[in-house]
C-alpha cells in the first residue's frame, strides 16, 4: 500500500511536471505571438504615419500650385480687362474719326404723291403705258427742281 501511493504520488509528480511544461511551453506560444502581433502593429502604425507625412506634402503642394495658378488668373484678367479698356477707347475714336470725316447722308423721297400716282396709272394701264407719260413728266420736272434745290443749299 505504501509503494502504491508513492507511485501514484510519482505520477501526479510527473503529470504536474507535464503540465507545467506544456503551461510555460504555451505561455512561451503566446509571448511569441503578442510580440509579432505588436511588431506588425507598429510597422502598420508607422506606416500610416508615414503616408500621413506624403499625403500633408501632397497637400501643401496642391495649395500651394493653386494659389500660384489664382496669381496667374488674376494677372490674365488684369490684362484682359486692360486690353478690353484699350481696344473700346480705340474702337469709339476711330467710329468719332469717321463720323467726322464724313457727312451723315439723310435722305427724303421727293415727289411721293406723283410717284403714287404713275405706279396706280401704270397698274392700271399695263398695256397702254403712254397713257401715263403726262404724269412721268410732271414726275421728271417735280425731281429735277428737287435736285436743283438740293445742289443750292450744298446737298
Amino acid at each position: 500500500m505504501f509503494r502504491l501511493k508513492q507511485d501514484e504520488r510519482h505520477a501526479r509528480d510527473e503529470i504536474s511536471k507535464v503540465l507545467e511544461r506544456e503551461r510555460a511551453a504555451s505561455n512561451e506560444h503566446l509571448a511569441r505571438v503578442l510580440f509579432r502581433e505588436r511588431a506588425v502593429h507598429e510597422e502598420e502604425r508607422l506606416k500610416a504615419q508615414i503616408l500621413a507625412k506624403q499625403l500633408e506634402e501632397k497637400d501643401r503642394e496642391l495649395k500651394k500650385h493653386d494659389a500660384y495658378y489664382k496669381e496667374q488668373l488674376g494677372r490674365l484678367e488684369e490684362r484682359s480687362a486692360q486690353f478690353y479698356k484699350v481696344t473700346t477707347e480705340e474702337f469709339q475714336k476711330a467710329v468719332n474719326e469717321v463720323d467726322a470725316r464724313f457727312k451723315r447722308y439723310e435722305s427724303h423721297p421727293v415727289c411721293v404723291d406723283l410717284q403714287s400716282k404713275i405706279l396706280q396709272c401704270y397698274q392700271q394701264n399695263s398695256r397702254q403705258t403712254l397713257s401715263c407719260s403726262t404724269l412721268a413728266n410732271e414726275y421728271l420736272k417735280c425731281v429735277n427742281l428737287a435736285k436743283q434745290g438740293m445742289a443750292g443749299r450744298g446737298g
